[in-house]
């Protein structure tokens, strides 16, 4: 006798798998759907398709797990890494929406994997990203025991802080302070940003702000503009960056004439290093990023949290947004987040010559 399929789904799942079907995707009948999930989140994973199917769309699934990555890069030829993937880029051209739901089993697979390899399939693929960047798309990171273990956190804890940030008025978050920042951004000229261990200025005359509302990332509560490429200065960050499973601390860049000219870090140097050589557009700024989201307050080392912590700011490395006039294009875009609370050494965040956040409380 066959075994009854056993489909569970949480409160917590049905309504987090609603918020990213509804409000982020915005799936509607007749959609394509894609759905990009590590195995870890099957329960996440069968409720979207359920709640895709209910819209009346069409789903596929697209399920990863632990080891196709790391293999690939190990024994992939340079012919392999540069050949482009007609078959997903003409699928991406016919889907409607992208939900990407990341759950690792192990977050660090690739760390021993040398940057080139990865550096060079990231420049061939740019060209979908593009695509996908033109379509309905939100990316949510699943609470699986990598992250918890990462953020310094039990699972449960962790849960708890993953649906806290998420779940919450986003219609009235960005009604509210996120008007008020992109306002301040659209009307500026120029961003001086200083602390310690930092002052920097860059242009923003003709940029405009983007709202991030909840309906590309999950949790979102950030607004971000485009540089110009005129950058000056120099920038210590608070925290790393993860590049292809290596940990990348203590970054501090210098730019003359709007690129980086020199750069350091206490881990993986060589990783930034390459980075930074990937392409003509990757060391210049491509984007100014303001964390709004004040449910966030913790740093978790997973970006697609803490880019939005309330009290800080991220800059990127690399490729900037057509919406908000941006010009630079790089096959990367590196966020690399800096805190402006008091415990961290305090700054600021000036427009002209209006203060707009004073140790990582806005000033409006």
């Amino acid at each position: 006798m066959m075994r009854p399929v056993k489909i569970h789904s949480s409160p917590e799942i049905h309504k987090i798998a609603k918020i990213l079907v509804e409000h982020s995707a915005r799936v509607k009948k007749g959609d394509y759907v894609q759905i990009v999930a590590g195995m870890p989140a099957r329960d996440l994973i069968l409720e979207i398709y359920k709640q895709v199917i209910q819209k009346g769309a069409y789903a596929t699934v697209k399920a990863d797990f632990e080891g196709l990555s790391y293999l690939y890069y190990k024994y992939a030829s340079e012919e392999q890494l540069k050949h482009f993937p007609d078959l997903a880029y003409n699928e991406m051209k016919k889907t409607d929406a992208v939900i990407y739901i990341g759950a690792p089993e192990n977050r660090y697979e690739l760390a021993t994997i040398p940057p080139a390899p990865l550096t060079i399939r990231q420049k061939v693929t740019r060209k979908i990203s593009n695509e996908r960047l033109k379509k309905k798309w939100v990316i949510f990171d699943y609470p699986v025991q990598d992250f918890a273990k990462e953020a310094h956190m039990s699972l449960p804890e962790y849960r708890k802080f993953v649906f806290n940030s998420c779940m919450q008025d986003w219609d009235k978050l960005k009604k509210g302070l996120m008007v008020k920042v992109k306002a301040a951004i659209d009307k500026g000229k120029k961003v001086r940003i200083k602390a310690p261990g930092t002052d920097l200025t860059f242009g923003i005359n003709g940029r405009l702000g983007a709202i991030g509302d909840g309906t590309c990332n999950m949790p979102d509560g950030e607004v971000w503009t485009a540089p110009e490429e005129n950058t000056e200065g120099y920038v210590t960050f608070t925290y790393p960056y993860e590049r292809m499973g290596r940990m990348i601390k203590g970054i501090r860049l210098e730019f003359n004439k709007g690129k980086v000219v020199k750069a350091s870090a206490k881990t993986n140097f060589d990783v930034l290093d390459a980075m930074l050589k990937t392409d003509k557009g990757a060391r210049i700024l491509g984007e100014l990023g303001i964390g709004c989201n004040f449910n966030i307050q913790r740093f978790t080392n997973n970006l697609l949290f803490d880019e939005k912590i309330g009290g800080t700011i991220h800059l990127a490395l690399g490729h900037s947004f057509e919406e908000c006039n941006g010009k630079n294009k790089s096959a990367i875009h590196a966020d690399i987040v800096k805190d402006l609370r008091p415990r961290f050494g305090g700054g600021e965040v000036w427009i002209d010559k209006k203060l707009l956040i004073k140790d990582g409380k806005f000033v409006l």
